[in-house]
Formats: structure tokens, C-alpha cells, sequence
């Protein structure tokens, strides 16, 4: 019997290189009818045999049908193929089997395919019961081990243990340092990853593709190009061959710093053009919205019969995203359907965002409608698309749909969401998601709790904002600003000034829309020379030159006061803004204000001049008319008017009942419950009419009318 097997073993060794899997099973299958299932030596070949063919079930088969598996080789050769073809459950359920045998010990081989398995499946809690066993054992001080303790905690977030187990290490060779390179650079400390990247090198090791990818890999996080030159050079005089991750990171490095031009340079050195390669220049393209050049590297990809992936896909989109060039993105959209490139919720969500920025709704909606909707992203960019495009009902509809599919939401979905009810003035929506946020622990979120603010703020919640404000684990300059702002535009303008002189104690520089938060809360509050003083102390002392949004702040200062002839000379005086529409207008509403029709009928001539076709100057001017008792002026406006084709732009309104948002315009009849808002309409009027400030007791039908449900 021992004859055979040894033939056996022999026929083993000879189909080392077969590239069928129908000889290895006619040699399992003679193992089996000559009662050899339990030899090891022949079973450990032919477990190899299709461990190599990738036939991991049929490996595991001869595996199991060992009686007595004493040979903890047998073991460590099934688990470390486990371990490096991402089978991690199949490898810690081996290593349980394992345990139950008495007699038969881990070695060092064991530990590190058990470890990987460890961190690829996230099981931090596994890897701290081995962390205790390899101390009791004394495996700890194995140098492989230790290492691969480090990138179990590493790949399960745990980046604390891992830089202390680092720190415990005797002896460190260059797979520790390259994981605790590593360690520091996905736990976002790039400038620690780079430091012990240095240290690495002068404890006298050289760097491998590991460590130099890595590093640069840091630099661009940094957006530090002067250092990823040096680390380049490095590689150049090192004699290391360029592999394709060292050239991508390169490629990739280069276009975050927008050295676009290194970073083509360096793509096309690389001889042998990987998808990693092609998809790190066409990424260095996306970042600088560069469309049309990352279509051109695309044919080319094509050409070099490199098939496109959703990473590439995804960035190309991007970048006519950024460019807002609809062409270039249907043009993508067609290849991704006609040749079925692999298209992931990402390139979907990127399709969305895409036709969002080019201002095709409709489009969005289409791909929206027929993507999955399972994870989070898909959501996120129809809601977050929505709001961008001012659709903020939409997007509130979006969110509700979301919740109701059981998809919880995320930080920049709930921020989405806030803003569509600031936009929107959806007070109750807006205090519904505050309870949601406090209920998911997001209130630490600076983003978020600034939106919420903003929220509040725009709602006319000035004391709800203010609470936000307050609870607000760090201020930056927007939550300083939004603050400012509130209070100011609620007429709160002693608060606003305050709040403003508090910001400057905390050494907080003001920017200018800071600045036009404060002049615009001294307009409101009625105090013009504070607000003349702001306006100069912005140009000398910080050195921000005004544009035409802070002298439109301060002409609405002023002609809020009534200065408009002041206002109307300091326009006149000043070539930059004297004929700019925006300004003209707010000084034509302060006139209206205050019945100034002289000085309004001049600012009008200028406003009409600049854009004739604008209905809403005729509309105002004829009102000024009026009010002063010139009807023949009037009449004029409104004839030039009908002469125009012009007619006033209809008003649009929409109030928030049972946290649901009802939208309507002027003299809008198509809606629901418009008889009962008509209805309720003429007995308001009729009140006012008659002066009253309270309405007489209703009849039981009029009460209903003036209910909730019904308006």
C-alpha cells in the first residue's frame, strides 16, 4: 500500500502545472478506491492541487475526509488559501475545528491567515480573544505575527491598538512599518503617516511599493506636491520598478495638488497602462472639470482594449458635472447603456447629480425613477439635487419616500433636508427633523447643526436658533454669521451687534458676508450711522473691498431711513455701481416706501432703460402714481403696459398644514380646497373692510371653514 501511495505522490508532483481539474479529480479518485483517504502525505498534495485550481470546496472535501487530521500543516496550507481568497468565515470556522483537537497546536503559520481573516471581516472582537492567546502563547513576539495583529486592527478602525502594539515591538520589519504608515494614513493623519515614513527610512530600511505608495498617497491628501516631487525622486533613485500602484498614486497625487501637466507626464511613462493607471489620469481630469479631455483618454483606453469600469465611468461624469456639459455627459450616458459597462449605484447617483448641475430635472427623475433604492446614495443625491435646483418641495416628497422604504437617513441627507425647510419656510418639518437628529445623536454633527440654525433663523424661530446656537460644540464663522443674521433680519438688530462683538472677542475674523449680515441688522434695526460705520471699518480695517451686494446693503440702510437722496448721490458718485440693476431696484423700493414719486419716477426711467421688458417697475411705478393722486400717470403706465405685452408676474404663496406643504398663486383656483380658501378669503376681507380686529361670532358652517383641514 505504501508502494502506491508513493505513486501516487509522484503522479501529484507531475500535475503540478495541469490546467484541468478532470486529472486531479481521476487522482483523487484513485486515492479513494485504493483507501488512501487518510494518508496524509497524498492528501496534503492533492488539497494543493486544488487549492491551485481555485476547487477550494473540493479541497475542503479531502480536507474533511482525513480521519485523524494531525498535521497542523494540513491546517495552516487550508486556512491561508481561505485567508488570501477573501473565504474568512470559512477560515475562523476552521481554525474552531481546529481548537477541538487536543493534541494538535496553532503554530506560526496559523496566526497570520487567521489574523487577515480577522480584519477582513471586521471582527475586532475575535481578534482581541487571539491578541490574549498569542501573549499566553509568547507567538506575540513573532515579528509576522505581530504585523498581522497590526493590520487586523488596522482594517477594523481600531488604529489605536494597533499604533500601541507598534510601539511594544522589539524588532520591526519593513511589513510593521508599512502598516502603521498605513494605519496613520487611513485614520486621516497624513502628516503622522509621512513623519514615520521618514523614520522608516533613516532606521535604515528601504521602502518598498507599499511604503512609497502610501506616502505619496499622503502628499495629495495634503495637497502637498513640493514633498510628492521629493518622495518621486526618491522612487527614481531608489532603482525600484515603477509598479502600476506607485505610478497611479503618483498620477493621482499630482492632479489633487493641480500639477495636471506632472501628472500626464507621469502616465505616459507608464509603458503597460493598467485600469488603475488610466482611471488615476481620467480622475486628475475630473478634479479640474476637465470633460473633454477625459473623454479623449477614454477612447484611448478603449483603443488599448481597456474595458472602462464604474470608477471611471463615475469620474467622467463628474467632471461634466462640473463643466455643466450636457453633451459630453449623454454622450456617456449612451456608451454606459450601449456597451452595458458595469453601472453601480455610483455611476447612477453620478448620472443623477450630472443632469441636476446641467439643469435637466426631468432627466434626473428618469434615472432616479429606474436606479435601486436600497442604500442610502441614491437618496441622498435626488434629495440633495433637488434642493440644489430649488425644487424644495420635491425634495422634502423625496425624503418622505425614502423613510417610508425603511432607509435610514445620514448626516448630509438630514442637512438636505433642513435646508429644504429653511428654503421653504417649513417651520414643523424643520422641528420634526431636529427631533430625529437628537434621537440619532447627530447633534454633534457642525454641518448639520448649522443647517438646523440657518433653519430656524430663516423661519423667524429666532429663539430656537439661538438655542441651537448655544448648544453648537464648536463656532465657526457660518454659525457666527447665520446668528448675526437672525437677529438682524427679525429686527433684533442690539442682539446682532453684540453677537458680532462677541465673535471678534473669540478672534473670529469677519469675511463679507459677515459683514453684510451686520449693515443689513442695522437696516433693519433702523440704525444708520452704526451700519455707515461697519460699511468703512469692512475696507480699512480687513481690507474687503465693497462689491454691489454690500452698497445694495447700504442703500437699503439708507432708504429705509428715508435718505434717499443721499442713497441716490452716493449711486451717482460711484462709477462701479451707479448703473447696476440691483442697486436701482432697492433704492426704487425705499422710494415706494416713502412715497418719494419725484426721485422714483427718475429711478424708474433708468430701471426701464436697463431692462424694458421687466413688468415689475411698471407695476410699482403706477402704484406710486396712484398713491399720490396721479391718475393720468397711472393710466399712462398701465396703456405702455398693455402696448408691452406685459402683465404682472402672478404671486406665488404656500403654507405649511399638518406638516404638509400647500402651495398656491394669485387667484389660483386648481387646487383642492379652493372653494373653502375663498370662502374664508371674503370673510377676511370683510372684516377688514369694516376695521375689525377681531371677526363677530361665527355660525357653526363659517367656523368650519377657517379650519385647519380645510385651508
Amino acid at each position: 500500500m505504501d508502494n502506491i501511495a508513493t505513486r501516487l505522490i509522484h503522479l501529484a508532483n507531475s500535475l503540478s502545472h495541469a490546467k484541468s481539474l478532470k486529472q486531479i479529480k481521476a487522482l483523487h479518485q484513485k486515492a479513494i478506491i485504493f483507501g488512501l483517504q487518510s494518508n496524509t502525505p497524498l492528501c496534503k498534495k492533492i488539497i494543493n492541487l486544488y487549492i491551485r485550481r481555485g476547487a477550494y470546496r473540493s479541497a475542503n472535501s479531502v480536507f474533511r475526509s482525513i480521519e485523524n487530521p494531525l498535521d497542523i500543516t494540513l491546517w495552516n496550507g487550508l486556512m491561508s488559501a481561505y485567508a488570501k481568497n477573501s473565504m474568512f468565515s470559512d477560515a475562523l470556522s476552521l481554525f474552531e475545528t481546529l481548537l477541538s483537537f487536543p493534541h494538535l497546536k496553532p503554530n506560526e503559520y496559523t496566526y497570520p491567515s487567521l489574523l487577515k481573516a480577522c480584519g477582513g471581516l471586521r471582527r475586532v472582537d475575535y481578534g482581541e480573544k487571539i491578541h490574549t492567546l498569542l501573549m499566553k502563547t509568547g507567538f506575540l513576539s513573532d515579528v509576522v505575527i505581530a504585523s498581522s495583529l497590526m493590520s487586523g486592527y488596522a482594517k477594523c478602525g481600531v488604529f489605536a491598538c494597533a499604533l500601541k502594539l507598534f510601539d511594544e515591538m522589539p524588532d520591526r520589519d519593513l511589513a510593521c512599518w508599512n502598516n502603521v504608515i498605513s494605519c496613520y494614513y487611513q485614520s486621516g493623519q497624513w502628516e503622522k503617516a509621512l513623519e514615520y515614513f521618514e523614520r522608516m527610512r533613516s532606521s535604515g530600511l528601504k521602502p518598498d511599493s507599499v511604503s512609497f505608495t502610501t506616502a505619496i498617497s499622503s502628499c495629495g491628501r495634503m495637497l502637498d506636491s513640493e514633498r510628492g516631487a521629493r518622495i518621486h525622486e526618491q522612487v527614481s533613485s531608489s532603482g525600484l520598478a515603477m509598479d502600476d500602484y506607485v505610478s497611479a498614486a503618483l498620477v493621482d497625487m499630482y492632479g489633487k495638488c493641480g500639477c495636471t501637466e506632472r501628472a500626464r507626464a507621469v502616465f505616459e511613462e507608464i509603458k503597460i497602462k493598467s485600469l488603475v493607471s488610466w482611471n488615476a489620469v481620467i480622475g486628475s481630469c475630473s478634479r479640474i472639470g476637465d470633460s473633454l479631455s477625459g473623454i479623449k483618454l477614454l477612447v484611448r483606453m478603449i483603443e488599448g482594449k481597456i474595458r472602462p469600469n464604474s470608477t471611471t465611468m463615475s469620474s467622467l461624469l463628474v467632471a461634466c458635472a462640473k463643466s455643466a456639459r450636457l453633451q459630453h455627459g449623454r454622450f456617456l450616458h449612451g456608451y454606459i447603456v450601449r456597451n452595458n459597462v458595469c453601472s453601480d449605484v455610483y455611476v447612477e447617483s453620478s448620472l443623477v447629480d450630472f443632469y441636476f448641475k446641467c439643469g435637466r430635472i426631468a432627466f434626473a427623475e428618469n434615472v432616479f425613477r429606474v436606479m435601486p433604492k436600497s442604500s442610502i446614495v441614491s437618496w441622498k443625491v435626488m434629495i440633495s439635487g433637488y434642493v440644489s435646483a430649488g425644487c424644495y418641495l420635491e425634495a422634502l416628497g423625496v425624503y418622505d419616500d425614502m423613510r417610508a422604504a425603511g432607509v435610514r437617513p445620514d448626516a448630509i441627507t438630514l442637512t438636505s433636508a433642513v435646508t429644504a425647510c429653511a428654503q421653504s419656510a417649513a417651520l414643523e418639518r424643520g422641528r420634526e427633523l431636529h427631533e430625529f437628529i437628537n434621537e440619532r445623536r447627530l447633534n454633534s454633527n457642525e454641518v448639520l447643526m448649522g443647517a438646523l440654525l440657518d433653519m430656524y433663523a430663516k423661519c423667524g424661530a429666532v429663539a430656537e436658533a439661538a438655542a441651537v446656537f448655544n448648544q453648537l460644540p464648536r463656532r465657526d464663522l457660518v454659525s457666527w454669521t447665520s446668528m448675526i443674521a437672525a437677529y438682524g433680519s427679525h429686527g433684533q438688530a442690539p442682539e446682532a451687534l453684540k453677537l458680532f462683538d462677541e465673535m471678534l472677542q473669540a478672534r473670529v475674523r469677519p469675511d463679507r458676508v459677515t459683514f453684510l449680515a451686520v449693515i443689513s441688522a442695522c437696516s433693519h434695526g433702523g440704525l444708520v450711522d452704526e451700519g455707515r460705520r461697519f460699511f468703512k471699518s469692512m475696507a480699512h480695517d480687513y481690507g474687503i473691498r465693497p462689491t454691489t451686494a454690500e452698497y445694495s446693503c447700504l442703500i437699503d440702510l439708507l432708504g429705509r431711513a428715508g435718505r434717499l437722496h443721499e442713497a441716490y448721490e452716493m449711486l451717482q458718485q460711484n462709477s462701479y455701481v451707479r448703473e447696476d440693476v440691483d442697486m436701482l431696484s432697492t433704492l426704487f423700493a425705499a422710494c415706494h416706501l416713502h412715497g418719494e414719486v419725484e426721485l422714483g419716477g427718475r429711478v424708474a426711467d433708468l430701471l426701464i432703460e436697463k431692462d424694458p421688458n421687466d413688468p415689475s417697475t411698471y407695476v410699482v411705478l403706477e402704484k406710486m402714481y396712484a398713491a399720490d393722486n396721479k391718475w393720468d400717470e397711472a393710466r399712462k403706465i398701465r396703456f405702455k403696459m398693455k402696448e408691452l405685452g406685459l402683465k404682472k408676474r402672478p404671486g406665488c404663496s404656500w403654507i405649511e398644514v399638518d406638516k404638509k406643504m400647500q402651495s398656491f398663486l394669485a387667484e389660483d383656483k386648481r387646487f383642492l380646497e379652493a372653494e373653502p380658501v375663498y370662502d374664508c378669503l371674503s370673510l377676511l376681507y370683510r372684516h377688514m373692510e369694516k376695521n375689525e380686529m377681531e371677526a363677530p361670532h361665527s355660525s357653526p358652517s363659517q367656523t368650519r371653514t377657517l379650519t385647519n383641514s380645510d385651508v
